[in-house]
């Protein structure tokens, strides 16, 4: 995740654990998924496809996650990306988000 990003939206009061805090580098998309899981948090990511997938076959074997919020890399400058993130985050409650997927196209 772009620091700026991280740094811009921590300071309008976002909770935001990256992967580097949280201790999970190198660790596969499943890991990923089963920590934001387990800590009740949105897991963000711009490997749209991957996460997708696993979030489908989540679903399928009975799992539940937080929610996702995807974006395609590379699309979005770091302004554009918070601001989307904000609107999305204005919209929907923590609850609205549990095993839904978003599509920060979508947020424009």
């Amino acid at each position: 995740m772009r620091l700026a990003l991280v740094k811009a939206l921590r300071a309008r009061g976002v909770d935001v654990l990256t992967a580097l805090d949280a201790g999970m580098i190198d660790r596969a998309d499943i890991e990923h998924l089963d920590y934001a899981a387990r800590q009740g948090r949105v897991l963000f990511s711009f490997n749209t496809k991957d996460f997708y997938d696993l979030h489908t076959r989540y679903l399928t074997a009975g799992s539940s996650h937080a929610g996702m919020i995807l974006a395609r890399q590379q699309v979005y400058s770091v302004g554009e990306l918070m601001r989307r993130i904000l609107h999305l985050m204005n919209a929907r409650s923590a609850e609205d988000m549990v095993d839904q997927v978003e599509f920060l196209s979508g947020w424009g």
